[in-house]
């Protein structure tokens, strides 16, 4: 009896494994197919190459970077060693390195908090706004802003229609200590806390987006469970980029242009589709007749 229920606990675990298996199997298949993961890189670029996107940063750089440099610098002092002294015991030689993950992860989440509810808000939202003016998405954007006539992509932004970005969640905040303890399992550990750390962060980055289309809370839902792959494969290089030091808040600048980049062609594709289905609804209506 005690072996026929090993066999079927052990049948059990192998059935789950391979679902979760498969399940991830279609998510990378979906990132792959997407391309999604390159936004954040492509962000990178555009913004190099863009330089009246450079404007909301640099109005905030100085600040920001005082910001970054004296948290990254606190946390080191004070929280390195000890975490160091726990996770030496799980990881061994090797929670040198992933006590620094820890840290920089903890650092980018503190930085993340207060930067973007107290100083970056209106700067992010002005990047993603003109990155969407710099590729000509300007209809989509009019829901939500007015546009003035000529300059550069920053300079033709107006008064602001509908309130920008959402502020920190608590339950991020909450989601994110909870999943910490994954840190503790050498290398695997830290791997899916990251991993975790990214969908959520991918789920966010069209907020703007979802709120210019407007978009209900069940719509935007729906599409995030359907394009869970290519936004957690965002999520998750933007989250790495924004874990190295100092240069967090550069990167969180070029992956607001990655995201707008993305709906930009999202919104590019939409449009695509519309104008080729305009003409065979008509055609189909004249054979009708």
């Amino acid at each position: 009896m005690s072996s026929g229920f090993v066999e079927s606990a052990r049948s059990k675990a192998q059935e789950v494994a391979k679902e979760d298996f498969d399940r991830a199997k279609v998510l990378i298949n979906d990132a792959a197919k997407s391309q999604s993961y390159l936004y954040p890189i492509k962000g990178i670029v555009y913004f190099l190459t863009h330089r009246s996107l450079w404007k909301p940063l640099a109005s905030k750089l100085a600040p920001t970077l005082a910001l970054s440099a004296g948290v990254v610098a606190s946390m080191f002092a004070f929280t390195y060693l000890p975490q160091l002294a726990i996770l030496v015991f799980v990881n061994g030689p090797l929670a040198v390195f992933t006590t620094v993950l820890l840290v920089l992860n903890e650092s980018s989440v503190i930085i993340s908090m207060i930067s973007k509810n107290f100083l970056l808000q209106d700067a992010l939202l002005d990047t993603f706004d003109g990155t969407l003016v710099s590729r000509n998405t300007t209809g989509i954007l009019s829901e939500g802003r007015q546009l003035k006539a000529g300059g550069d992509p920053i300079q033709r932004l107006g008064k602001i229609i509908k309130s920008p970005f959402s502020r920190f969640s608590p339950k991020a905040l909450v989601r994110y200590v909870m999943y910490l303890p994954l840190n503790f399992i050498p290398v695997v550990g830290t791997v899916v806390f990251i991993l975790i750390q990214g969908r959520s962060r991918g789920n966010s980055v069209h907020d703007r987006y979802f709120q210019l289309k407007k978009w209900s809370a069940s719509q935007r839902s729906n599409w995030l469970s359907e394009h869970t792959g290519p936004y957690t494969a965002f999520g998750t290089i933007a989250t790495v980029l924004e874990l190295v030091p100092l240069a967090s808040i550069l990167f969180s600048f070029t992956n607001t242009v990655g995201a707008a980049l993305w709906a930009a062609d999202i919104e590019a594709k939409e449009n695509e589709m519309a104008q080729g289905t305009a003409p065979s609804l008509r055609d189909a209506a004249k054979k009708a007749e």
